[in-house]
């Protein structure tokens, strides 16, 4: 269920609450969470996640039952302003990994990295250990298990008592995941990361940053595989700009 904080308004776009929040606010609230053993599911979503959305009822409802829920993609900034329910900057998944992966590095948090193949994961393993000795890696495991698998991993997680875990799995895997075990997990902050292991063990180049800052980090991706990518964002972002569009004109 998505929370209230205090001091902090929500957004709605399309229909998803979103928090409107500066990473640095983010960060200071992720730490209270910690300190304070409380629990916090951090739910992101772009444009393609709101197209699906509404496509997909289970995929609603997980994402939905994130506690935090936060702009990932530059096209859903874009489109609160011309909703007038403006946010105020993106917060990319992986960007709040990498921070709270320096976080963890300065206040030596125990995390966990759940997700990828089994070669990416053994990668963030090392590149952890290089660029974050202080950070207490508590366990890894690749993301490819069947749904006979899942209780096993989150007692295997529960049992390594992180304080944060990342889920490196595409949607909605990750969202159902996590929505279906995330009381057994019991872990203070859980955050679906999707590909940025991938990005992390230098099998996925990221977009420049000019790409970012224009909103095209999605064209980039599509630019590296574009046998598989290119109808799905087409499609997706397509959907989006008409809803957004719709909405703008019945004033919704």
């Amino acid at each position: 269920m998505v929370a209230s904080f205090p001091n902090v308004e929500t957004r709605h776009i399309l229909g998803v609450p979103v928090h409107a929040m500066t990473m640095d606010e983010v960060l200071e609230l992720l730490d209270s969470v910690i300190a304070g053993r409380q629990l916090l599911q951090i739910g992101v979503v772009n444009a393609a996640k709101v197209v699906n959305m509404y496509r997909d009822s289970k995929l609603r409802e997980d994402v939905l039952s994130s506690d935090l829920i936060l702009a990932d993609g530059a096209a859903v900034v874009w489109a609160s302003r011309i909703l007038k329910q403006p946010l105020p900057e993106r917060i990319a998944g992986i960007d709040l990994m990498y921070e709270l992966f320096r976080k963890g590095h300065e206040k030596e948090y125990r995390i966990f990295c759940l997700g990828a193949t089994e070669e990416v994961s053994a990668e963030i393993e090392r590149r952890v250990h290089r660029d974050y000795p202080n950070v207490k890696l508590v366990g890894r495991h690749h993301g490819y298990f069947s749904s006979d698998e899942e209780e096993g991993i989150a007692k295997k997680i529960a049992d390594a008592e992180p304080d944060i875990l990342f889920v490196a799995m595409t949607s909605p895997k990750k969202e159902h995941f996590l929505a279906r075990w995330s009381g057994v997990i019991n872990v203070p902050i859980t955050h679906g990361v999707g590909g940025s292991f991938d990005v992390m063990a230098g099998k996925v180049e990221r977009a420049p940053e000019i790409w970012q800052k224009l909103g095209l980090e999605w064209l980039y991706r599509v630019k590296q595989e574009p046998g598989r990518l290119w109808k799905r964002y087409f499609v997706t972002n397509t959907l989006f700009i008409w809803m957004v569009f719709k909405a703008k004109l019945l004033g919704k």
